[in-house]
């Protein structure tokens, strides 16, 4: 699991300053893409190794607003790898804050260049499992 800051630019506003609902999911994929730099890989190897992680399902849950210049903490972490898949899941809220702003989920399928369903890589398994290990301990002892 790590913790990534995104500060709300004006931007991401809507006409009633809060943050437009779509925009959590851009948040989503930034975290991920932080994630997959903290453990020394990133989606552009997985591309260049010929696999892609499209997303084939998405959800989040809004429980408050985020507003202009907010300082958002994002946790992103995954919560299931299966074969040819993988589950990420978000919490964000205000920092220095415990309330939660949005909880989601993105479910993701491993494809060839060619379009067809493939087994995750092996380094990609592994580095997502040492993230696992990794959440499971801190929550063991924390």
């Amino acid at each position: 699991m790590i913790e990534v800051s995104i500060r709300v630019i004006y931007g991401d506003t809507d006409q009633m300053g809060v943050v437009y609902y779509a925009n959590h999911f851009r948040y989503f994929e930034q975290a991920r893409g932080e994630l997959f730099r903290s453990l020394g890989g990133s989606y552009q190897q997985m591309e260049d190794e010929g696999f892609m992680l499209p997303v084939v399902e998405a959800q989040c849950c809004y429980r408050a607003p985020a507003r202009y210049d907010d300082l958002l903490k994002l946790k992103v972490w995954v919560e299931e790898i299966k074969r040819a898949s993988i589950v990420f899941a978000y919490e964000l809220r205000r920092d220095k804050e415990e309330a939660l702003l949005a909880t989601g989920k993105t479910v993701h399928v491993c494809i060839s260049k060619s379009g067809r369903a493939a087994r995750l890589p092996d380094a990609a398994v592994r580095l997502f499992q040492q993230q696992r290990a990794d959440k499971k301990e801190i929550e063991a002892h924390g």
